[in-house]
């Protein structure tokens, strides 16, 4: 800041800080409601949510552990059923456990077989109609 020499000078600069403190106030207002907004729990939960659609990687291994463990879970029903004996039980929770790691770190395998698969089900049953 320069020198003041006179009177005028002095109410001008004081004129100057008043004002730039008026618009720094301003901006500090608006800043803190845009905080407090952005803090309320919904705001939160909605930004959250948000970010987590947007992002594919995360959609990705959100979708290998769903598969994962819906895979596990039927592999389970499908070794135990309705069974009472706990030895089978056991060995039911076990492999819902193992088919549920093997599914949810082989995602990408999978799909890429289940991929395969379909295009050449797909195109066998083309095939298939394209003769009758």
């Amino acid at each position: 800041m320069e020198k003041i020499t006179c009177a005028a000078e002095l109410k001008m600069a004081i004129q100057t800080l008043r004002f730039e403190h008026e618009v720094q106030g301003k901006l500090l207002k608006e800043q803190f409601f845009v905080t407090f907004e952005s803090l309320k729990p919904v705001n939160i939960i909605k930004s959250t949510l948000h970010d987590m659609t947007q992002s594919p990687y995360l959609i990705d291994n959100m979708l290998g552990a769903v598969t994962g463990l819906v895979s596990g879970y039927v592999s389970k029903k499908i070794a135990v059923g309705t069974s009472h004996n706990v030895v089978r039980n056991i060995a039911g929770a076990l492999l819902q456990f193992g088919v549920t790691n093997l599914v949810a770190h082989n995602s990408d395998v999978l799909k890429t077989v289940g991929n395969f698969i379909m295009q050449k089900f797909i195109h066998r049953n083309d095939t298939n109609i394209a003769r009758t």
